[in-house]
């Protein structure tokens, strides 16, 4: 069983185990912890998980739109066919809409239509924070003060939803390229796995450019959670977890040729990465919440 499979798995178990259930937005109750930290070596293992499928194409993607398109505009993803934002898409009016209720959630300036707001690659691209981390990386192997900051005040009232994974720092050790992420919220289920893959290829892409290797990923959560409605899903995903054979983890492959991050294929083929001997344990469907 791959790393990232047992680190996965044995969080979920903690949460179902530890966990309370409260209240929160949504209206959909969550089981809880308080917090959660884990490390994984991107040299030794990628990860990616088997207990379930998860569609990498997609959460590629997802990345490349925010640190690399820098954008917010919702329909840069559905052109490629990804489509999980489109729940918080602020629609022509500048409104954001309860998909259940067609209520009103929040109102923006309609010069927001069809972006999630000023989240997450609109602040990558207002800070140029790729442009800094990447300049940083070449010019000064020793810098400490690498830290990208998707949460900025200022922009938080006119976003739909503030970044949950809302900040990274980065440092180079003995030639390896190491980064701490961390989480202010975390669907564990669905946002998870998508975001900590994401960030092993950012990882690897960003080591590749500067001439480093991908080391070490750590990262912290500030509210684990699993809602009340993805509970079975997660058991049936331990079951696998216990009762089937080993799978290993995949080997990851990233077009050595490319030496400009801003270069790497967005299409909706994503050209540039590929994984090599997937195996999985089949799809997993979990609601998301709104």
């Amino acid at each position: 069983m791959s790393r990232w499979d047992k680190i996965y798995c044995e969080l979920c178990q903690t949460i179902l185990d530890e966990g309370i259930e409260v209240k929160n937005r949504t209206g959909i109750n969550t089981v809880k912890i308080p917090s959660a930290h884990f490390q994984l070596d991107v040299d030794k293992e990628f990860p990616i998980l088997t207990t379930k499928q998860l569609f990498i194409r997609q959460a590629i993607l997802e990345m490349l739109w925010i640190y690399q398109a820098q954008s917010n505009d919702v329909r840069w993803l559905q052109e490629r066919n990804v489509f999980i934002w489109d729940k918080w898409e602020i629609d022509e009016n500048g409104d954001w809409i309860d998909e259940k209720t067609g209520k009103v959630l929040k109102h923006f300036d309609p010069s927001y239509a069809h972006t999630i707001g000023t989240a997450y690659g609109f602040i990558v691209k207002k800070y140029h924070l790729i442009d800094k981390l990447i300049d940083s990386l070449k010019n000064d192997r020793n810098d400490r003060r690498r830290v990208i900051s998707l949460w900025q005040d200022e922009y938080l009232d006119t976003a739909v939803l503030p970044s949950c994974v809302w900040s990274s720092e980065w440092d180079v050790t003995d030639g390896y390229l190491n980064i701490w992420v961390h989480q202010r919220s975390c669907d564990v289920p669905l946002g998870l796995p998508f975001n900590v893959t994401q960030y092993a290829v950012l990882l690897k892409m960003i080591a590749q450019v500067t001439g480093l290797k991908a080391g070490k990923i750590d990262w912290s959560i500030k509210d684990a959670h699993i809602y009340v409605n993805q509970i079975e899903g997660i058991k049936e995903q331990l079951n696998r977890y216990h009762n089937n054979p080993d799978i290993p983890a995949p080997e990851f492959w990233l077009n050595p040729e490319i030496k400009d991050f801003y270069e790497f294929d967005h299409s909706k083929e994503c050209k540039d990465c590929k994984l090599i001997d997937y195996k999985h344990m089949g799809k997993i469907k979990f609601p998301l919440a709104q």
